[in-house]
């Protein structure tokens, strides 16, 4: 099943390389580097990493008979995969991404997907929810970012959900997302890389079994109707496609500051060793857990 889940490229580039994924991010970086690692971690986002959540944007979806009727706004839409699959539903479809790398992908994946996904309304961050006034109000609202170890390793959720709701008919669902507890997320292990090592840092503090879901709905004004429960697994065709995809999830930067890419890289190839097979292949079970809300 890994295999069906991303598509190897090979990780050199000459010079004179367009700017893809195939950059090699381990290496020092100078200024007129950045702009083309950026890109290259959307890309790998884009094509490793986002579809590891399929199962959970069906799981919402279907729950809450996502359909024609359905008017969406996708906060951190990423790539606009989670959008691509409303539309295919019916769905009238908005989404907010900060990143232009991500942005410009969902940009080119919805107007690439037919009439009813050319139609979508993509803008980067906040900005589209403001100027969202114009436009029929939302009648459901998703949050498909995960959180985990609590609330405030969020902080960009909830100035974005109070602006969202305000384009928010009453009664709107409010889909908020979060990792499942500890033990029964296989990568939680692999994310201790990500918390660090300075002193008093994150890596001093064990993962908190509590995500943190109602507190950010109650601080949004929103009122709790319901939850569940998706299992995700991540698949990689190899190790070195599983680091590329964890690390274009930004739970890394942190870490990387600290030390340097290729050091974390390093880290994480270890770090995954026990869920590697036979074939190669790196396999790691994940629970992750969705909160219904409603505005009031």
């Amino acid at each position: 099943m890994a295999s069906t889940l991303v598509r190897n490229r090979h990780r050199t580039a000459s010079a004179s390389s367009p700017p893809t994924a195939q950059t090699d991010r381990t290496a020092p970086v100078v200024p007129g580097d950045q702009d083309l690692l950026a890109q290259a971690r959307a890309r790998d986002w884009a094509e490793i990493q986002e579809r590891m959540l399929v199962p959970l944007y069906e799981a919402v979806y279907e729950r809450l008979e996502v359909g024609a009727g359905s008017r969406l706004l996708g906060i951190g839409c990423g790539s606009g995969l989670a959008l691509l699959i409303a539309a295919s539903r019916g769905a009238a479809v908005t989404g907010t991404e900060g990143d232009p790398g991500l942005l410009t992908l969902a940009r080119e994946r919805m107007s690439a997907s037919g009439a009813e996904c050319a139609r979508a309304r993509l803008a980067a961050g906040a900005d589209g929810v403001r100027d969202g006034a114009h436009l029929p109000a939302w009648n459901l609202v998703t949050a498909f970012q995960p959180i985990g170890g609590g609330a405030e390793e969020a902080p960009w959720l909830e100035p974005a959900l109070r602006e969202a709701v305000a384009g928010a008919e009453r009664g709107a669902a409010v889909v908020l997302t979060a990792w499942g507890p500890p033990e029964r997320c296989a990568t939680s292990g692999v994310l201790r890389v990500a918390r660090g090592s300075s002193p008093g840092g994150t890596a001093d503090r064990p993962a908190s079994p509590r995500d943190g879901l109602e507190d950010v709905a109650a601080r949004a004004g929103l009122r709790p109707d319901g939850s569940g429960r998706v299992a995700c697994p991540f698949g990689y065709a190899d190790a070195d496609s599983a680091v590329r995809g964890l690390m274009s999830t930004g739970l890394y930067d942190a870490a990387v500051r600290e030390s340097d890419a290729g050091q974390v890289a390093k880290e994480i190839a270890e770090a995954l060793h026990p869920y590697r097979r036979p074939d190669g292949t790196v396999w790691m079970p994940n629970v992750f857990r969705y909160l219904i809300a409603r505005v009031p």
